[in-house]
């Protein structure tokens, strides 16, 4: 009963923090204010949660990473993969062996293999802070999609960089070739694995509808299903269970595009992935706030292990990694942007050189969240001689001092850095749209002529079916017309329709309004008001791009 309660009383917070996050003056993020109060609620009843990392990894981690990969748009993520690679692998290693030293020099006390360890951990960026982040800071879209991708894919990369800091600390011994081999199986293992799951789920679901025929509901409880098989059988099988999912989603957005799930299958479907992922991400931060108190009041203990007696220094060493990941990053973008742009040069092919502010906006925003915190916790408490884990304590406390920090600096900088950014502009993604839309609007004229000419009705309803058909092919023809229109019409075409989306939302909502009012006056049944105020919502919704 009590694991509900406290169940319940999370769920709350996370409803009490949107509220709170939108009445703020400020542009915070809710994350920083999902935080926020579960320090206050850790405060005040003198309790947090008990956070197993074994548990926390598979609750939340499994869902909400297929999701993202789901999402993550696959051109986006193929076009840049270079870039996605540099930082996903090449930034990681980067990060462990230039942390690890510098913390190492600050702090002499805490051995070399400890501070390797709390900069492995610190080294992956985090999908959810990354996308939580971005609700509040407008992110422009190619930046985003890059950081999305680092974010799923270093994950594996810093977690195993961790393990084996860990495993040399506890047994005094390493093996770069055990770590490279141990590597690859979790990497290549964990991808194929995910691929796998969800090709044979989709190919037996497929088998199934068509023969007895498709049910919303069964739909959706499968596609929550899958992303925790992938997870389970990959940790299972000692591979990376994270990477797992994240193949697991991407392999799943291909499957999609087989058309074959029926249209309420997945207005459902996205409704229910949309709550979880907003549940599930405000869980996240909520939790990681309520462990901060007991964190912090370990401090005054902490701080006797790094040879000083003032707890002001714990922020000192806080505010010095913070500003390390950072410049390391930053060094590391410019390196890796450089080589790219000589690559473009040598092969002849025209680019855009990006400002010192984008790159500092890159580097700004590889904020870390959960899979630090979860990973962090998973530092044994005894090496192998049955001695305490040198450091453990303050590695913590770093740790989730540090994932709050970048999130305050990543809310507080990147307005300032992306405001008024001018960035290379993307006409193909418009021009894409377009073609796609006249090629669809060619395939429905063609089809209702089909059908018109396929209906053997009499004289008055050919009439009738002539003029209903004329009337549905004029919004086509519009959309064919437009292809063949360059320049200033192209752009008058552009401001007609948005003014006509804005009438057209004006009208829908006038429409809801009033079945609504019907509706209260019992004028209309609860059936027939529940049909028309969803296709109204529907209508809006694809007006809105929602």
């Amino acid at each position: 009963m009590e694991s509900v309660a406290i169940s319940l009383f999370l769920l709350l917070a996370v409803v009490v923090s949107g509220w709170l996050s939108r009445l703020s003056p400020l542009s915070i993020p809710t994350p920083v204010v999902q935080i926020a109060l579960g320090a206050v609620i850790a405060l005040s009843t003198g309790a947090a949660v008990d956070l197993e990392p074994d548990v926390f990894f598979l609750l939340f981690l499994p869902p909400l990473l297929f999701y993202d990969g789901w999402k993550i748009p696959k051109e986006g993520l193929f076009r840049d993969k270079g870039t996605i690679l540099q930082l996903a692998l090449g930034l990681v290693v980067f990060t462990v062996l230039g942390l690890g030293l510098f913390i190492h020099w600050m702090i002499p006390l805490m051995p070399l293999g400890a501070a390797f360890a709390l900069a492995a951990i610190l080294s992956p960026t985090d999908p959810i802070a990354v996308s939580a982040i971005s609700t509040k800071v407008p992110i422009p879209k190619r930046l985003m999609h890059i950081l999305e991708g680092e974010s799923l894919l270093n994950d594996a990369s810093g977690l195993v960089c961790m393990r084996f800091a860990v495993a040399a600390v506890v047994t005094g011994s390493f093996s770069l070739v055990d770590a490279f081999g141990a590597f690859l199986w979790l990497a290549i293992g964990g991808l194929a694995i995910g691929i796998g799951v969800t090709w044979v789920v989709t190919r037996v679901k497929g088998l199934i509808s068509r023969r007895i025929g498709e049910e919303a509901g069964s739909q959706v409880l499968i596609s929550l299903l899958i992303p925790f098989g992938a997870y389970l059988l990959a940790e299972r099988l000692h591979c990376s269970g994270i990477l797992a999912a994240v193949a697991a989603g991407i392999t799943m957005s291909y499957a999609e595009q087989s058309g074959q799930a029926l249209a309420d299958t997945r207005v459902r479907r996205n409704a229910v992935w949309d709550m979880i992922q907003f549940t599930a991400n405000g869980i996240i931060f909520v939790l990681l706030g309520e462990q901060l108190p007991s964190i912090a009041s370990r401090a005054a203990h902490v701080v006797q292990s790094t040879g000083h007696t003032d707890p002001l220094w714990l922020i000192v060493y806080v505010a010095a990694i913070s500003f390390a990941l950072i410049v390391l990053r930053f060094l590391w973008v410019w390196v890796a942007l450089r080589f790219t742009l000589f690559r473009a040069v040598r092969k002849g092919v025209p680019v855009q050189r990006p400002s010192l502010r984008l790159i500092a906006a890159t580097s700004l925003a590889g904020v870390r969240g959960a899979i630090t915190l979860a990973g962090v916790l998973t530092i044994p408490f005894f090496v192998a001689d049955g001695s305490a884990f040198p450091s453990r304590n303050l590695i913590i406390f770093l740790a989730a001092s540090v994932i709050v920090v970048s999130l305050l600096l990543a809310s507080i900088g990147l307005p300032f850095l992306l405001k008024n950014l001018k960035l290379p502009p993307e006409p193909k993604a418009l021009a894409e749209e377009d073609n796609a839309r006249a090629a669809a609007a060619e395939a429905a004229i063609e089809a209702i002529e089909q059908l018109q000419k396929a209906k053997k009705v009499g004289r008055n309803e050919t009439e009738l079916y002539g003029e209903a058909a004329a009337r549905v092919m004029e919004v086509y023809r519009r959309r064919i017309e437009k292809q063949g229109l360059q320049g200033e019409a192209v752009s008058h075409l552009r401001k007609l329709e948005e003014i006509e989306r804005q009438l057209r939302l004006a009208g829908i909502r006038a429409e809801r309004d009033v079945y609504y009012e019907l509706s209260r006056s019992r004028e209309l049944s609860d059936e027939i008001s529940r049909r028309l105020i969803r296709e109204a919502d529907l209508a809006e919704a694809r007006l809105t791009g929602s």
